[in-house]
């Protein structure tokens, strides 16, 4: 699904999770390297605690985001309905992770998701991804992951 017009993704065809688990509002940027996304954090988010986005939230936003970076190489290019999603991913690793900040219900969070490294065995891929969240113009959260991904 490597795209340039990225106006039309409906992320929901690309990640297996729906509401209340789908932590991606929208995709911003993406390319083979890396990914930029946003997350508008309603009110009926699951992962709210005292009216703010909890530590696994913010942790699942920035693992949404991230494997987009490379599951977008499991779709053809012009794929922007997602009818090739046969793909699964898990956290392999949490390698780090610092939160800085817990943004609230009614706020829009930016999480930039960069590929580290990867390795294709040709059933699965193993990659490592670091991933920065912003609230306006702060870094709200840092981690580096693991993941494994493979077509079902």
């Amino acid at each position: 699904m490597k795209t340039t017009d990225i106006s039309n993704i409906d992320i929901s065809n690309f990640l297996p999770h729906r509401k209340p688990m789908l932590m991606v509002t929208s995709v911003l940027e993406i390319d083979e390297n890396s990914t930029t996304t946003q997350f508008y954090i309603s009110e009926d988010c699951v992962f709210l605690k005292d009216g703010e986005l909890s530590e696994i939230g913010l942790i699942e936003n920035a693992a949404q985001a991230a494997s987009g970076v490379v599951g977008q190489t499991f779709f053809e290019k012009d794929d922007i309905e997602g009818t090739g999603n046969k793909l699964v991913g898990y956290i392999s690793a949490i390698k780090k992770v610092e939160i800085f900040q817990l943004p609230k219900v009614g706020e829009t969070i930016i999480t930039k998701a960069k590929l580290l490294s990867r390795f294709d065995t040709g059933e699965m891929t193993m990659c490592s991804l670091e991933t920065e969240t912003f609230l306006d113009e702060n870094l709200i959260v840092s981690s580096t992951m693991n993941f494994l991904i493979h077509e079902v």
